[in-house]
């Protein structure tokens, strides 16, 4: 009753709690949206090839952002910045997206999440020379841990004795994703997020354009269950989740935030068992905690050196 008078009389608290409520609510959403991106996929495969999946996915994403950007207004590119900006669609969305399609027809939706939680491993390689930003012994030690992790999940979720090939796949698109992390960095200042989430998805759909023969007939014939994930994934992971996300960056710090995204994989697993009847091995689980922990261990580095620094 006193915390009821409290807000009555002072109107931020209110607010406060209003907006707490309101980033709650946003992550909430984007851990469910990029955890259902797997099992979605994982659907939409029955029926279609993995170029079409991915050009039919964003295609509705691109519709979606493009009545969003409408309303926005959102800032034309420079024509200078028009190359990097299909170099952004290329790894971010074409690249990543066929292969991360092609990977799960050979692999669990739960080792997919878990092998997707490498992308902050390779962009600490790619910003050491890209950006020429240092790496210490930490941090390669870091970086090898979640390589064996990595190793573990591919063997734990086939056959023990051989490397499943679909998961390097999966680890090629964690890595496309890591490049255009680093690529995206470049027009941070330039734009902002939602105009570069829209420019990647535009410039991503027009070089899936490629696998447009054929799409017309695949969706015909696809059930009209797998046609509704399909369009599930081009509104909620491809668009909507990265509008709620940009929201999640503007209320709190970058590294609290991301380190929420660690509840994706076995929120996947979950709806895995749920909705495809997925069993997810023990070597998987063993080898998602080993990356996780390699990763979460990377981020501390710099709050430790933080500590250091301070006086007393």
């Amino acid at each position: 009753m006193h915390f009821i008078n409290r807000c009555a009389v002072n109107p931020m608290v209110l607010k406060n709690g209003q907006r707490r409520l309101s980033l709650i609510v946003a992550t909430i959403a984007v851990i469910l949206c990029w955890a259902y991106s797997p099992i979605g996929i994982r659907i939409g495969l029955k029926s279609y090839d993995s170029g079409q999946l991915a050009l039919m996915r964003f295609l509705i994403a691109s519709v979606f952002l493009l009545m969003i950007a409408f309303f926005k207004r959102i800032a034309l590119p420079r024509l200078k910045d028009l190359p990097w900006l299909l170099m952004l669609g290329l790894f971010a969305v074409t690249l990543h997206h066929i292969a991360l399609n092609t990977g799960q027809r050979g692999i669990s939706a739960g080792a997919s999440s878990v092998l997707a939680q490498c992308t902050p491993i390779f962009s600490a390689v790619i910003a050491r020379f890209y950006l020429n930003e240092s790496i210490t012994a930490w941090r390669w030690g870091c970086i090898f841990i979640g390589m064996v992790g990595a190793i573990i999940v591919i063997m734990g979720d086939g056959d023990i004795m051989h490397v499943n090939m679909h998961g390097l796949l999966i680890l090629l698109a964690a890595l496309s994703w890591s490049i255009y992390f680093v690529l995206q960095k470049r027009y941070s200042q330039h734009y902002s997020i939602l105009t570069i989430v829209c420019y990647t998805v535009w410039s991503g759909t027009l070089l899936l354009s490629f696998y447009f023969p054929g799409l017309l007939v695949q969706i015909r014939h696809a059930p009209a269950r797998v046609n509704i994930a399909v369009v599930l994934l081009g509104i909620f992971p491809s668009a909507l989740a990265y509008l709620w996300w940009a929201y999640v960056l503007t209320q709190t710090e970058v590294n609290r935030a991301t380190t929420t995204l660690y509840l994706i994989p076995p929120v996947t697993m979950t709806i895995a068992v749920l909705l495809l009847h997925e069993k997810t091995s023990v070597m998987v689980i063993l080898g998602g905690g080993i990356i996780i922990g390699s990763v979460l261990a990377l981020n501390a580095e710099k709050k430790i050196k933080a500590c250091r620094m301070k006086p007393g």
